[in-house]
């Protein structure tokens, strides 16, 4: 009782974690040669570090080689260009407009406003645009407050320049990388694969099967949406795709044998890593394929079913190529619906642009009213921490707060022992190499790092006296305590129950995959089966995220934990049902899988509409009566964890 007593809350702990990444070596030697050496240049230009113009094309070099160096973030090649290409061309704009930014009156606060909101929208778009969206913040409020000798032109030309050298350095990178980055994000599927298999049959699965399910996705943003974007011309990313359809049936049936208990036979795991080993190139694939089994667990003669399939595929170009199912091409009409529906026709997104560009606004009145020394870093702080693609923005908030607060002490160490010499550039380039391994922890150590680089680079552009380094930190407090209170506690959904949106969709992809399951082609059954893990995948996310709210919203969040691994065994008894028919069972009766789709649509409901669901029950025979055991448990999950539960627990 004592150890209970003293044992931090969860959403604390789960506030202070940080996982020690590994050291990405050649980034942090990519980060450390690039970011310092366009201001490296000018100093050996300048011959020394002298306030004029050759040290501003300087540091807007150094601006533009950060901003590029930061937006790849692994993935193909094209993936990072198009991330380098969007952080560059939305950052350049952002030195464009915040050169109108300055100053004071209602135009700033206005403009402020208008960027703030256009940055929410875009961020909905794709990945690349919403990176994009965040430099465009930064630059709008790093050029409201940066004053250099340059015109704006120079300045915006030298940016250019910094993040073109940062492109080249990604270039060299890449080329000097061994392996396909496509090919390895395939050949992760059979290792994960070959890893739950051989966790068959013990209590170690359930991390096993969601890495799998990790490594599926990855894989199939990779190639899947690589092969839509080259349309046909490339054969191997069409092989791949093939390979990656081809191993489908062996995941199902790895999946229904890790549910029905049953110990995979060594030898099948043996050879699912002989796969991978062949996908990836290292080693050949053996001439004979695994035999085919006659008798033992029906789980286990379709894992050997599907492993025989892949072997041939995996082993046969021209099977590879077969395998692979053509993409619809969906047409322009099409395309500017799904974005009009993700962007200014979400109310998600739309709430958002309000918060964000309401907090960018404020920050705009504290930036003229307050006797800040560099007010801009308010909202450089504001801009950072609300953004919506780094988790809860509570704990962005305090992550940003802490680590500033050590950045700006580092910072103010090296201000304080280094000459204004190149010393200064070595101390850059150390923190800027830090960076890459930083950003895999967490957003405060990211912060710890970033901090230095940028009190070192904007030191040198506006030199200020020895109380420039508490006024950072009284600014970037502020910043964060207008983020907690304008962008977090005022709006009335942060205290609501923080799950429903993603656990709709969670239940809503799995109604779509009992229907096809059991009524549609197998490559319908697979594309449904990938949407239901992936939208598993997302709740799980959402709740990490949650987990790391202060009360009411993490013990809200936790409160569903029981429901979310209900549903994943849901869509596991689904599969399980599926090998079932492969290997013998009957094919359910077509009123019974109405009955459970029903079921499981009112489950949505129950979820969307925050009720509690009835207590009947389904009934269901033969293999789907797995399924509706499944679903009934999670239909009292949901009455357990609903609002009835949560109301008494939150008046207790």
């Amino acid at each position: 009782m004592a150890e209970r007593a003293v044992r931090a809350p969860a959403w604390l702990e789960e506030l202070a974690r940080t996982t020690p990444p590994a050291v990405p070596w050649p980034d942090v030697v990519r980060f450390a040669v690039t970011v310092p050496m366009p201001l490296a240049v000018a100093v050996l230009v300048a011959g020394g570090i002298e306030p004029g113009a050759v040290l501003g094309a300087g540091v807007f070099g150094t601006t533009g080689a950060l901003a590029a160096s930061l937006a790849p973030t692994g993935g193909p090649l094209r993936d990072r260009l198009r991330r380098t290409a969007a952080a560059t061309a939305f950052g350049a704009a952002g030195l464009v407009i915040g050169q109108y930014a300055s100053g004071g009156g209602w135009l700033p606060v206005v403009l402020i406003a208008v960027v703030s909101a256009a940055a929410a929208l875009i961020s909905a778009v794709n990945a690349a645009l919403s990176l994009g969206a965040l430099q465009l913040l930064i630059y709008t409020a790093l050029a409201s407050g940066l004053v250099t000798p340059l015109p704006a032109a120079a300045e915006v030309g030298f940016f250019f320049a910094g993040a073109a050298w940062a492109t080249l350095t990604t270039l060299v990178q890449a080329a000097a990388e061994r392996g396909d980055p496509d090919r390895a994000a395939v050949a992760e599927v059979f290792t994960r694969t070959g890893e739950l298999l051989a966790a068959a049959g013990s209590a170690d699965t359930d991390e096993s099967r969601r890495r799998l399910t990790t490594a599926l996705n990855a894989a199939y943003d990779r190639v899947i949406r690589s092969r839509s974007s080259t349309a046909g011309r490339s054969r191997e990313l069409s092989e791949l795709a093939g390979v990656l359809n081809g191993a489908a049936p062996l995941v199902e049936a790895t999946v229904a044998t890790v549910r029905a208990g049953v110990p995979a036979d060594p030898a099948d795991v043996t050879a699912v890593h002989a796969l991978a080993a062949a996908v990836t190139g290292d080693r050949e694939l053996p001439a004979g394929r695994p035999p085919p089994l006659d008798d033992g667990p029906p789980t286990r003669r379709a894992v050997r079913h599907g492993l025989r399939l892949a072997w041939n595929v995996v082993g046969d170009p021209e099977e590879r190529a077969g395998a692979a199912v053509p993409l619809p091409r969906l047409d322009r009409r099409t395309r500017l619906r799904d974005l009009a529906d993700r962007t200014v026709a979400s109310p998600d997104t739309r709430s958002f642009a309000v918060r964000l560009a309401l907090c960018m606004t404020v920050a705009e009145v504290a930036r003229q009213r307050l006797p800040l020394e560099r007010p801009y870093w308010v909202l450089l702080t504001v801009a950072i921490v609300l953004k919506p693609d780094f988790g809860s923005v509570f704990t962005r908030a305090v992550h940003r707060g802490v680590g500033t607060l050590l950045g700006v002490l580092i910072g103010s160490l090296l201000l304080a022992v280094l000459p204004r010499d190149a010393w200064v550039l070595v101390a850059m380039a150390v923190a800027a190499g830090l960076l890459p391994w930083a950003r895999g922890a967490n957003f405060g150590l990211f912060s710890v790092f970033q901090t230095p680089v940028i009190i070192l680079l904007l030191d040198l552009a506006l030199a200020g006296g020895p109380g420039l380094v508490g006024a950072r930190m009284v600014d970037t407090l502020v910043g964060c305590a207008i983020v907690l209170v304008v962008g977090y506690a005022l709006w009335p959904q942060t205290w609501r129950a923080p799950l429903d949106e993603a656990l709709r969709d969670a239940v809503t992809a799995l109604d779509a995959y009992v229907g096809a399951a059991f009524t549609c082609s197998p490559a319908e059954t697979r594309r449904t089966r990938r949407r239901s893990y992936r939208a598993l995948t997302e709740l799980h996310t959402q709740l990490q995220r949650r987990l790391a709210e202060p009360p009411p919203i993490s013990t809200r969040a936790a409160a569903w934990w029981p429901v979310i691994v209900q549903l994943e065994r849901t869509s596991d008894a689904v599969t399980g049902a599926l090998i079932a028919i492969r290997t013998g069972d009957p094919v359910p009766d077509p009123g019974q899988v109405t009955a459970l789709r029903r079921a499981v649509g009112e489950l949505a409901d129950d979820v969307a509409a925050h009720r509690a669901p009835d207590d009947a029950e389904v009934h269901a025979e033969g293999v789907l009566a797995p399924v509706a055991r499944e679903v009934d448990a999670a239909r009292r999950l949901v009455r357990d964890a609903g609002p009835g539960r949560r109301q008494s627990s939150d008046t207790a």
